[in-house]
């Protein structure tokens, strides 16, 4: 814990004394469910690419997922910005079945992805959004969302 926070502090620290810059490209976290590192690579001015890579869990259920989302934006005032994405994701999971033994299995799914994001005049962006995505190998049903908050140092 000492250490993401350290690593927090160290990015407020770097995006307070960095001037701003005109490129949307951006990298940080995306906090909710679990922990993701999170990479945004514009298209044009109002379509990009998300791209996270996350670790959820950590006690009896347990997750490893690639997401790639590509997203619409709209400008809603100045620095604000909403959008909609559909993507698919990637993952394997291990977890405790109920004779306290592990397994582990591997998903494929489709991702929607919602929400809001705010660009500061620093080179700064927080985002709100959910995410729900829908799991059709190993089988169809089970669906996988969350409510995520995103942290990002634009470059």
């Amino acid at each position: 814990m000492r250490k993401v926070f350290l690593a927090f502090a160290l990015l407020m620290t770097a995006t307070m004394v960095a001037e701003a810059q005109t490129n949307d490209r951006a990298i940080g976290i995306r906090l909710g469910n679990g922990a993701e590192l999170s990479y945004q690579h514009p298209f044009s001015g109002n379509t990009r690419l998300e791209a996270d890579l996350g670790l959820y869990g950590l006690g009896e259920r347990n997750a490893f997922i690639a997401s790639g989302i590509y997203q619409w934006l709209w400008n809603i005032d100045g620095g604000l910005d909403w959008y909609a994405g559909l993507g698919a994701q990637l993952g394997t999971r291990w977890y405790k079945n109920e004779v306290e033994t592990w397994e582990s299995g591997f998903g494929l799914a489709i991702a929607g992805q919602i929400g809001l994001a705010y660009n500061f005049p620093i080179p700064l962006q927080l985002s709100l959004d959910y995410r729900p995505a829908l799991y059709f190998l190993p089988e169809v049903g089970g669906s996988y969302d969350y409510v995520a908050l995103g942290i990002r140092y634009r470059f």
